[in-house]
């Protein structure tokens, strides 16, 4: 406890203004003001972390009427600032400050903490909880910032701070609750972000922030419970971004995000979404892996995504395009689900159900033929054979209508070979006159007859070859016709 006779000048002023909440402003006003200078400042800007938290611990307090209140402009804080599991009635601003040591609020109860536009190697909030905000807006933080398990009833903003801790999480804050927003624009971090099973009412708000962990985990978000999720307008990620399991109640948006993470860019596993949109300045570097995601709606555009997207479980409400690139054409769709390793066919059946609620049954078809044909690359050789068979004659019963092109062909080529030549009658006047167009369908019909088959026969010759060929091919049709139209009555 520091008697007020042993107060230097600068402490007594603060000692002073407290009990009003009165700003001291230590300021000289020239180039030496800049907290990066801070450690150049000598004694007449100087104040003691002791003082500070004896004051905020209620040694002098307010007459009554008043708000005290620590309010400090331009000071060097000397020593380690120490309110661990303190209670703070009242709020503490910083501005322009430089810190020799970090600062501690674990598991403290405080009011509003600012520190704004100042330089400190650390600050601890692990399971502080704050009735207030906690703004380090334009400070640089050369330390770890840890909000463990912390909870913030107000705003936590982060806009234009410099957070450095490279080789480790630069911002530590799994568990964290922040029941308004958390605003990170134009933040930069030389480390890792590490907000897993955060709760963020307010939504996470990261335009033109830049992340830098390369090799490593840049935001890590798992189980995240969060309003909105702006990753966008030149949000950069060097490191890959996990949101595996986060629900997002509104939108996660990476319009004009750059993604660079050589394996895996984004991670949304199990992730639970409204809008998700995807318009990068470029595809990520790494893959990305949507397994088992659900979201309302896609917005995305053409050239937004890498060479291998995981869509196994993905799940959608429906598909927007940006900036008229035909994203929802069919052949662009069945593009962007050939992007997956390997086949899957529930990716395939998501889009095709897409399609059928918006009213695009030809377009909803086309893609379940195109699933037919990647699975056939999947299959033995027999079984390729069969499946090339089905897609020549009635495109696995997606394409009905080439069973029929097939048999008119047949059937022209029959009635003009057949009439070129006369054939011999089973019973020479007993039977009905010889019509080429009708024996040839009837050797294409293989259930039933229009009574030419039996009533004529060939000796031989090109022609007996032809009649045996066509029955063959009527019974193949019928048989592909069938297994088609099962498949398609199965959806399978």
């Amino acid at each position: 406890m520091h008697s007020y006779e042993e107060l230097t000048s600068p402490e007594r002023e603060l000692w002073n203004a407290y009990p009003t909440g009165r700003l001291v402003d230590l300021r000289t006003g020239d180039a030496e003001d800049n907290p990066e200078n801070g450690d150049a400042w000598d004694a007449g800007r100087t104040i003691r972390a002791t003082v500070v938290a004896a004051l905020l611990l209620g040694v002098h307090p307010g007459q009554p009427g008043t708000a005290p209140a620590l309010r400090l402009r331009g000071a060097r804080i000397s020593g380690a600032l120490d309110l661990s599991s303190a209670e703070i009635r009242h709020g503490l601003w910083f501005d322009e400050c430089w810190f020799d040591r970090g600062a501690s609020f674990y598991g403290a109860a405080t009011r509003t903490i600012e520190i704004k536009g100042s330089r400190i190697p650390g600050l601890d909030l692990t399971m502080a909880r704050v009735e207030g905000r906690v703004s380090l807006r334009g400070t640089v933080v050369h330390g770890m910032l840890a909000l463990m398990n912390a909870r913030v009833v107000g705003e936590l903003i982060l806009s234009r701070a410099t957070l450095s801790h490279p080789d480790d999480w630069a911002l530590f804050a799994g568990g964290l609750v922040v029941e308004g927003g958390a605003f990170c624009r134009r933040t930069t971090v030389y480390g890792g972000m590490r907000l897993l099973g955060a709760h963020i009412a307010g939504g996470l708000h990261m335009q033109r922030a830049q992340i830098h962990h390369p090799g490593a985990v840049a935001l890590l978000a798992d189980s995240a419970k969060v309003g909105t999720l702006m990753l966008s307008d030149a949000f950069t990620a060097h490191g890959a971004i996990s949101l595996r399991g986060a629900q997002i109640a509104d939108q996660l948006s990476f319009d004009g995000a750059v993604l660079d993470a050589p394996d895996i860019a984004l991670d949304c596993t199990q992730m639970r979404a409204g809008v998700f949109v995807f318009t990068p300045v470029a595809p990520p570097s790494g893959l990305i892996d949507l397994q088992g995601a659900q979201v309302v709606t896609v917005r995305d555009r053409a050239g937004a995504w890498p060479d291998t997207v995981r869509l196994q479980g993905f799940t959608y409400g429906s598909l927007h395009e940006e900036d008229g690139s035909r994203t929802n054409s069919v052949a662009y769709r069945v593009s962007w689900i050939r992007r997956e390793s390997g086949f899957a066919s529930q990716p395939y059946e998501q889009l095709a159900t897409w399609y059928r609620q918006t009213g695009r049954d030809d377009d909803a078809r086309r893609v379940l033929l195109a699933k037919q044909r990647h699975r056939r690359r999947t299959l033995s050789h027999p079984a390729r054979m069969w499946g090339h068979l089905l897609d020549a004659t009635v495109g696995y019963g997606y394409r009905p209508w080439l069973a029929g092109v097939w048999l008119a062909a047949l059937a022209l080529l029959g009635t003009i070979v057949f009439s070129a030549h006369s054939p011999k009658p089973t019973q020479p006047g007993q039977v009905p006159p010889f019509n080429a167009f009708v024996y040839t369908l009837d050797l294409l019909i293989p259930i039933g007859g229009l009574g030419q088959r039996s009533a004529w026969y060939w000796t031989g010759g090109a022609t007996a070859w032809l009649a045996y060929a066509l029955i063959a091919a009527g019974w193949l049709l019928t048989t592909a016709a069938l297994a088609g139209v099962s498949r398609t009555l199965n959806k399978n």
